[in-house]
């Protein structure tokens, strides 16, 4: 099971535009190095969505939508992210354990559409723990094992 990460998006403060970044340090326990969810707690250190389940939204809604409107740090392709849950993977270097899926919720609704909160149900990436630090790079591969 494999994928590749497309992008990584950071955001320095709750309602600040997300940032894409070539890379970012990924710190065992904390979170992701500048992102807004640093040091917030052990089950939301970083999410992750599917390029594809973003694509597929923007079909099924006709709404514009880039990668950043969904406010997840790491988008991936390649590799169906609901099977994680519960299970540790990695993204380039760093092992992660998926703590849940990642359901839209009211402040993601609010921000762009209310569309989301019935067309990402189930398909809204996952919220994940950090359990080894590394630098997370855009191109790193994405699975169940660390090669």
């Amino acid at each position: 099971m494999k994928g590749i990460l497309r992008a990584i998006w950071i955001a320095p403060e709750k309602s600040a535009p997300m940032m894409s970044v070539p890379h970012v340090e990924a710190l065992a326990g904390q979170g992701l190095f500048g992102d807004r969810k640093f040091q917030s707690g052990p089950d939301s250190h970083l999410t992750l969505i599917e390029a594809e389940k973003i694509a597929d939204f923007v079909r099924a809604t006709g709404l514009e939508f880039s990668a950043a409107d969904f406010r997840r740090n790491l988008v991936t392709e390649g590799i169906d992210l609901n099977p994680l849950v519960g299970r540790e993977f990695f993204v380039g270097p760093v092992r992660i354990r998926t703590a849940e899926l990642c359901q839209p919720c009211s402040y993601l609704a609010k921000r762009t559409d209310r569309a989301v909160l019935w067309g990402l149900r189930d398909r809204g990436g996952l919220r994940c723990q950090i359990l080894t630090s590394g630098t997370i790079r855009v191109g790193d591969a994405v699975g169940t094992d660390s090669s």
